[in-house]
């Protein structure tokens, strides 16, 4: 896609069952010509995750153009809310406790995007070599994290690690937290379920989004999850922004 600012998106996505599980219980959204990507992680161990991930990406996709990134976020805030009534609705007629989803979602307007979630499911920046995590699980180990009552090393094995606070269908109305962020040549972003997370080191997510491209990055970053163990599910969205009006790219400069 390349929209009246010269912003040009590129995108590419992957999604495995993995090595251990039966269903995929995870979706992703890759609509660059849209400047729409997601990932949807339907809760493991919970009656029909597969549903629930498939109905927020389902919904995410019906999203209209819209005028500015604002009503854009207001737009995907709202189709979620739905999707959240939704799922209770569904759990109550089938008498099951939850039927709920994790979910992140990446907006692009012009020179500006968004990202909003709920969960544990991630988005990256890759900006001038430089790797960065944008969301905060939404998880008991990473309240306990943010409290200096466990270390990392300490969160790798403990037995709250796969315990979220938030997520699509689980409570009566639906927390999200949201960021907006100005986008520069050559941002690289990344969104992934757990699957990945769990298993690959952010240093070797690094090291794959190096390549600049995002369909060999996507497929890298899916092979270290199964050769990691490929214990969950996997989904990973890889997005490339380029000004095609910027004067400051060359070959030789691989941080654009």
């Amino acid at each position: 896609m390349i929209d009246t600012t010269g912003f040009q998106w590129l995108s590419a996505s992957c999604t495995h069952v993995g090595r251990v599980r039966q269903i995929n219980e995870d979706a992703c959204l890759d609509q660059a010509e849209r400047g729409l990507w997601a990932v949807a992680d339907g809760m493991g161990g919970h009656t029909l995750g597969d549903l629930a991930s498939r109905l927020v990406i389902e919904s995410l996709n019906q999203l209209p153009p819209a005028p500015s990134l604002a009503k854009l976020m207001t737009d995907a805030r709202d189709r979620l809310q739905t999707v959240n009534r939704q799922l209770l609705t569904e759990a109550e007629s089938r008498g099951a406790h939850i039927i709920g989803s994790t979910v992140v979602v990446l907006l692009a307007h012009g020179r500006r995007c968004g990202y909003l979630w709920a969960g544990d499911s991630r988005i990256y920046l890759y900006r001038g070599g430089t790797l960065r995590r944008l969301t905060r699980d939404h998880s008991q180990i990473e309240e306990l994290m943010s409290r200096h009552q466990l270390s990392d090393e300490d969160a790798m094995t403990h037995v709250a690690r796969n315990l979220i606070t938030r997520a699509v269908g689980v409570a009566e109305c639906l927390e999200l937290d949201e960021e907006t962020m100005d986008v520069l040549d050559g941002d690289m972003f990344m969104l992934c379920s757990d699957g990945l997370s769990n298993e690959v080191p952010e240093q070797d997510i690094r090291k794959a989004l190096v390549s600049r491209d995002c369909r060999d990055a996507a497929e890298a970053m899916t092979d270290m999850a199964l050769q990691g163990g490929g214990r969950d599910n996997i989904s990973v969205v890889v997005v490339r922004a380029e000004d095609m009006f910027s004067t400051e790219r060359t070959v030789l400069n691989p941080a654009l």
